[in-house]
């Protein structure tokens, strides 16, 4: 790993625990952020030349708490935030080792925004994800996300959140939230929506970090266990998910023997615990797809029709477009492709003009014979896709059918 790698990996990990230092002393989430990505801006540009100082946090978190002095100092309101500027000043002393990263994943899912609004956020606020990266994941146009994230500062900082975390009934409620923020962020990990890369470890990494932590305190929930579980297991495939060139390769056609067989062990245990509890949700549902095709010793001997039982119960829970689209996929393995392409029929007007529905459909369309129909889906497919792996292996498909 490169030393300009390292760095970057270091501030992702800081930049969260800074902004939580801040909000905790400030209140002011918007600020806050803009000092925090002030501070990173100036390390990236300092440590290589300096080094990287003995304690990198306190370092960052002084520098923020500069800049945010400085902004307040500068503001047209100078007289009536005179106080609040002498309390801003840097601490001399080390700032207390603390990780305030889980607590600052609870502000930003607070129930004074909506919960599409705190996934933003957090996704924005922790994992560093670009408002149009954001955007893709919930298939909102790039402008009404920008907005949606500064209406959930706003909010915030005029509901004087107290920097804390929830408890009593409060607490589901802000957990639910949290986990969908986690879900969201280890899938921009493990498939990439921009870049020339098809999947970002470092946010698949982190993701599953993060997880750990709802899981080390609550660790009979449920639904943290189910999604810890479906992270492992998914992120399980990665090292097969890519050939010599950084191409795609799709799941019929990987080198089991290059799956991560520990994180397969750890997942299958958590999900069987999991199910084991009785109340039954989204992501113990998803962790046992992800358990059937893991355990499956080849393509050929995977469980299609459980893995087909379990969707269905999955679209009856979830009532996610995206989850009828994969069903297809495991419908046409039971019971013919014909069978897979009515099941897409009613998703035209959900996810028109998402790449994957074109992919699946043409995916369907080869398996029934039409291979005419199915290089043009793919081609469709191809020019809709924002990953450079994707619309590579999808025009290549494309090529491969219609020349």
């Amino acid at each position: 790993m490169s030393h300009a790698t390292r760095l970057e990996e270091l501030l992702r990990e800081l930049a969260p625990q800074v902004l939580g230092v801040l909000i905790h002393r400030t209140g002011d989430f918007d600020t806050a952020e803009d000092a925090v990505q002030e501070a990173s801006l100036a390390a990236a540009l300092h440590w290589p030349r300096d080094g990287i100082p003995d304690s990198p946090r306190s370092w960052l978190i002084q520098t923020a708490m500069r800049k945010m002095t400085d902004q307040i100092r500068s503001s047209r309101a100078r007289r009536r935030r005179e106080q609040e500027v002498a309390r801003l000043e840097p601490p001399a002393a080390e700032v207390p080792g603390h990780d305030d990263t889980l607590t600052l994943l609870f502000l930003c899912c607070h129930p004074t925004l909506t919960p599409a609004s705190a996934i933003a956020l957090t996704l924005r606020a922790i994992a560093g994800l670009t408002t149009a990266q954001i955007a893709r994941a919930f298939l909102v146009p790039e402008n009404t996300m920008g907005q949606r994230i500064s209406r959930a500062k706003q909010r915030l900082k005029a509901s004087d959140v107290p920097f804390t975390m929830p408890t009593g009934e409060d607490h589901p409620q802000r957990l639910d939230s949290v986990l969908q923020v986690l879900y969201l962020l280890f899938n921009e990990g493990h498939t990439s929506s921009t870049g020339t890369g098809l999947h970002r470890a470092d946010l698949s990494d982190e993701a599953i970090r993060l997880t750990r932590m709802p899981h080390s305190r609550l660790p009979d929930d449920s639904e943290v266990t189910g999604l810890l579980a479906l992270m492992l297991l998914t992120d399980a495939r990665r090292p097969a998910r890519t050939g010599p060139n950084g191409e795609l390769v799709p799941l019929d056609e990987q080198d089991r023997s290059r799956w991560n067989r520990p994180l397969i062990t750890e997942g299958v245990a958590l999900v069987t615990a999991a199910m084991s509890r009785g109340r039954i949700c989204r992501y113990q549902l998803e962790a046992s797809i992800a358990a059937l095709h893991a355990q499956a010793p080849s393509a050929r001997q995977t469980a299609w029709p459980q893995i087909l039982a379990v969707y269905e119960a999955l679209r009856r829970l979830s009532g996610n477009p995206i989850v009828t689209l994969n069903m297809a996929v495991a419908a046409a393995m039971v019971h013919g492709p014909a069978a897979g392409l009515t099941l897409l029929e009613p998703l035209d007007e959900q996810l028109g003009g998402h790449h994957r529905l074109d992919a699946v459909r043409g995916h369907l369309l080869e398996m029934l014979g039409d291979t005419h129909a199915a290089g043009t889906r793919y081609r469709a497919a191809a020019d809709r896709t924002t990953s450079l792996p994707e619309r590579r292996y999808l025009f290549a498909q494309a090529a491969r059918l219609c020349g």
